[in-house]
């Protein structure tokens, strides 16, 4: 039984524009919810909620944010306010990696990195979860990785950012535990996206690659339980390589990510 509402509420679903955002907003819309797709590519973004406005009849409405910009969480729900837009759901879905040593990577790209990855979505998160929680009929999704399970060199940053993400959603789902809202980390492995070209190779992708409809079917069927868990692996692969790394020790988990991340 499907518990968890979705028409007469908005989701929020940031990196809309392309991959596992536009899936969350195509499975959100088909089921009857509202959206507000956020991403840079505001043409992308235009062409995605015409679409959808169209083939399901809910209003999407698309923004334009650089999410890598300390602050665009409490703006981003300022101007929603100032729209008279509620959210009951919000996606924390915009992130992204690269591949190569520490040492070779550009400081500033580091940086945006972590601001995305990391700072927008507990800027987003800690700026929309009063209503979230006040209102309980949606949920706070938000997109790690399997990289957040062992350090990953060669992605260094990428997988410390997405270890964070994990970390801070299963405790926000411990803290909310007593309202009605679904808090759910969903850490895909590799996922046919345009990720792997910003990250410039495909030796970052060990394993088969899912499709977008698969990762976020898994995250939708994980909400849609009586129980939501606090996180959930998408994918039969994915997930016993990630309970794998929870039982053999780190040295051993260490080695084997980086001869797979060919560091």
């Amino acid at each position: 039984m499907t518990s968890i509402s979705y028409r007469g509420t908005t989701a929020l679903i940031t990196g809309a524009s392309a991959g596992l955002g536009e899936e969350f907003a195509r499975q959100w819309a088909e089921r009857g919810a509202d959206l507000v797709l956020v991403a840079r590519r505001l043409d992308r973004l235009e062409t995605l909620a015409a679409e959808l406005e169209k083939a399901y009849g809910v209003t999407a409405t698309p923004l334009a944010a650089d999410l890598t910009l300390p602050g665009a969480g409490a703006a981003l729900r300022t101007e929603l306010r100032e729209r008279g837009i509620r959210v009951q759901t919000l996606v924390n879905n915009a992130g992204f990696g690269s591949h190569g040593a520490f040492l070779d990577q550009e400081p500033g790209e580091i940086a945006r990195m972590i601001q995305l990855n990391i700072g927008a979505v507990a800027e987003l998160s800690r700026a929309f979860l009063p209503d979230l929680v006040a209102d309980g009929r949606g949920a706070l999704v938000n997109v790690a990785s399997t990289a957040a399970y062992q350090p990953t060199p060669a992605m260094a940053v990428y997988g410390a950012t997405k270890a964070f993400v994990l970390n801070l959603t299963e405790a926000l789902a411990y803290e909310t535990r007593r309202s009605a809202l679904r808090v759910l980390a969903v850490s895909p492995g590799p996922v046919s996206t345009e990720f792997f070209d910003v990250v410039g190779t495909q030796d970052a992708a060990v394993g088969r690659m899912a499709t977008p409809a698969e990762v976020v079917t898994a995250a939708r069927r994980a909400l849609e339980r009586r129980s939501t868990p606090p996180s959930v692996v998408a994918g039969l692969g994915t997930h016993l390589s990630a309970l794998a790394s929870r039982f053999v020790p780190r040295r051993v988990a260490l080695t084997v990510a980086g001869r797979a991340l060919k560091a």
